[in-house]
């Protein structure tokens, strides 16, 4: 299991895009310490405007993860990167993959209309 400490604060949307985005992307089972950086006025002005902030056990730190490209190339250098999880993540991002056809409907002029 990967064990990493997620400087965050209550409601922060990025973080929990980010968590979704770590799920997805590792290799292995994620164990998530995470830090209430408002709890702390050191944390607060270290991480205030960064959050969410990752960082390994060896106390390396990512900055803006919730940016698939940089948690990708992030977990790819610590060899924890699921490379056919990226692979299909960047397809849907580039709009390579399409939603299958539903069953039942027609396309007429870029609209679907249920048959």
């Amino acid at each position: 299991m990967i064990q990493l400490t997620l400087y965050t604060t209550l409601g922060c949307h990025l973080c929990q895009q980010l968590e979704g985005l770590l799920a997805q992307l590792s290799r292995e089972p994620i164990g998530l310490e995470r830090v209430e950086i408002s709890e702390d006025d050191l944390l607060l002005a270290r991480y205030g405007v960064r959050i969410p902030v990752l960082m390994d056990a060896a106390g390396n730190e990512l900055d803006r993860g919730f940016e698939p490209e940089r948690l990708a190339a992030w977990l790819e250098a610590r060899g924890w990167l699921d490379d056919k999880a990226w692979q299909a993540l960047r397809r849907r991002l580039n709009g390579e993959d399409e939603a299958p056809e539903a069953c039942g409907s027609i396309m007429r002029g870029g609209r679907r209309y249920l048959s």
